[in-house]
């Protein structure tokens, strides 16, 4: 697994030696993060990668031009990988947490992210409580990508401005409802 896009394109990334994770396929990362880019998303973003894993997806937008990341994993030796792969990008923008998505977002005060990836184990399915929880930490105009291994309805005041399936695995790119330009000659 390596990083695909970016300043640190090719670099290669540690995976724990247990599948205790499922790492984002390289393929899967890339079409993430060229939506992204087309959407404006990821230069000068500050993200929020939740059920980090290896790391992978929060690293590619760091690559990409994120200005800081936040990776949230319970693991303690799932972190020591993400670690690992951060000490490969000397990246200082980064920080990684112990702990699970829904306690970190519970204990954010005033953060804001304009990118949040959500890429929980498949069988997750807390999604309208996750939701409730992103819905106080995005930001104005910012996006969540969630992946999942079957479609994701958003609960409303959210929107769905990207869906795609890759094998297996279904992406979802959504913002806040408010954070969606009207159409023009549309009714508020």
């Amino acid at each position: 697994m390596r990083v695909v896009a970016g300043t640190a394109r090719g670099r290669r990334l540690h995976t724990p030696a247990d599948d205790t994770v499922r790492p984002t396929s390289d393929r899967v990362r890339e079409a993430v993060g060229n939506a992204l880019v087309s959407l404006g998303a990821i230069e000068g973003a500050r993200v929020l990668d939740l059920f980090a894993g290896t790391g992978a997806l929060g690293v590619e937008a760091l690559s990409r031009g994120a200005a800081s990341a936040v990776f949230v994993e319970p693991g303690r030796a799932t972190r020591v990988v993400i670690e690992e792969n951060l000490r490969l990008l000397d990246d200082a923008r980064a920080e990684v947490v112990a702990g699970t998505a829904a306690a970190h977002l519970a204990s954010c005060r005033d953060d804001a992210y304009d990118l949040v990836f959500a890429d929980p184990p498949y069988a997750f399915d807390y999604w309208p409580e996750l939701f409730g929880l992103l819905g106080r930490v995005v930001a104005d105009g910012g996006v969540v990508v969630v992946e999942s291994d079957r479609p994701v309805e958003p609960p409303e005041g959210w929107v769905i401005l990207r869906a795609k399936r890759y094998g297996s695995t279904v992406v979802h790119i959504i913002t806040p409802r408010a954070a969606v330009p009207p159409l023009p000659g549309a009714e508020p």
